[in-house]
């Protein structure tokens, strides 16, 4: 069965609603936007929009939990792709009127979504120091029992292209150019909850991480190609030393 093709993805910061100010002041700076009216019984979602181009980020505020991000997969006919993820071994945790939440198989949230002709991925930003960067993947941690079921998922679900990554570890799921989010699989050490995290392509890491720490994040680890940060809200994201053009290794 061909897969529903899936026509844009937006990646949620979904994070506390006691730090979502900070949460979201924090990356609508690092992303070089601004926030959209908030919408929600509590003002619980906003977007944040791009100038001359199709938002592509939103960010949720929650009540219970530590926060992390999901995808919302944007299709032009939801049950279809609804269809498509039961199929391969998805459930529905909410269905709306057009729309609907659903769990994959190992576990991670992603939403179902009408596609409303967004097309035009927006630049990369360019800080004060030159350095360039772009919020380019949603990378997926998972326990080894379910690593494999979860490329297998996403693969077909989404009908990308599909390759081991550069480390054993990873594997990436990489969509059309034109799209603006990868997925990235992460197997871990050791079992837990499946979660997700943000990863963004810089340029020069030291020097995007800088101008992150001045805006309020902070430093969790470090590697030799990368670091791990926690912005003001206490949501950890990552950054990487891949083209911010093309999402490449340099």
């Amino acid at each position: 069965m061909t897969a529903e093709p899936i026509r844009w993805t937006y990646a949620f910061v979904d994070r506390p609603m006691k730090g979502f100010g900070p949460a979201t002041d924090f990356w609508t700076a690092v992303t070089g936007t601004r926030l959209s009216e908030p919408r929600g019984d509590q003002g619980e979602f906003v977007t944040l929009l791009h100038d001359g181009a199709d938002a592509c980020v939103k960010a949720q505020g929650i009540e219970a939990g530590d926060g992390g991000a999901h995808l919302d997969l944007a299709v032009e006919d939801v049950p279809a792709l609804v269809e498509s993820a039961l199929r391969l071994g998805a459930e529905v945790v909410a269905d709306h009127e057009g729309w609907a939440v659903l769990r994959s198989p190992g576990g991670q949230l992603f939403c179902a979504v009408p596609w409303h002709g967004e097309s035009t991925r927006p630049p990369v930003v360019e800080g004060p120091s030159g350095a360039a960067s772009r919020l380019d993947q949603v990378s997926i941690d998972l326990a080894p029992s379910v690593y494999d079921t979860e490329i297998t998922f996403w693969s077909e679900l989404t009908g990308w292209a599909s390759h081991p990554g550069a480390l054993p570890e990873f594997h990436l799921v990489k969509p059309p150019a034109a799209l603006p989010f990868r997925i990235l699989l992460q197997r871990l050490g050791t079992d837990r909850p499946t979660s997700a995290h943000l990863d963004i392509a810089c340029s020069d890491i030291e020097a995007v991480r800088a101008q992150h720490e001045r805006l309020g994040a902070t430093l969790v680890t470090h590697g030799a190609r990368w670091a791990v940060m926690r912005d003001p809200a206490g949501g950890t994201y990552c950054l990487t030393p891949r083209d911010p053009g093309t999402g490449s290794l340099r």
